[in-house]
């Protein structure tokens, strides 16, 4: 019985390393899970501020406006100069004849 262990080991040793060799790949193994969703991108950077816009066309020109009111009355002149006298007046008519006197 003192030999009995070592016999069992030779003999383990021995099936084993008959069974060394490699044998025929086993069938394929079932397809993985599918992975985790990634995570989401950053926000891309906020665009250009967009061009100026043209000058509107220039406005209609305004309606006339109201005629203004009537002016107050001027104030009276003053009073003109005394003319020049007149010129003298023609000479009269001769006087008539007198009577002749008594004969």
């Amino acid at each position: 019985m003192k030999y009995s262990s070592f016999i069992v080991a030779s003999l383990t040793t021995l099936a084993l390393s008959a069974c060394t060799g490699a044998g025929p790949a086993g069938p394929a193994g079932p397809a993985g899970g599918t992975g985790a969703t990634g995570s989401t991108g950053n926000t891309g950077n906020a665009g250009n501020t967009g061009a100026t816009g043209d000058t509107g066309a220039t406005g209609n020109t305004g309606n006339t406006g109201n005629a203004g009111a009537t002016g107050d009355t001027g104030a009276t002149g003053a009073t003109g100069a005394t003319g020049n006298t007149g010129n003298p007046g023609n000479t009269g008519n001769t006087g008539a004849t007198g009577a002749s006197p008594p004969r």
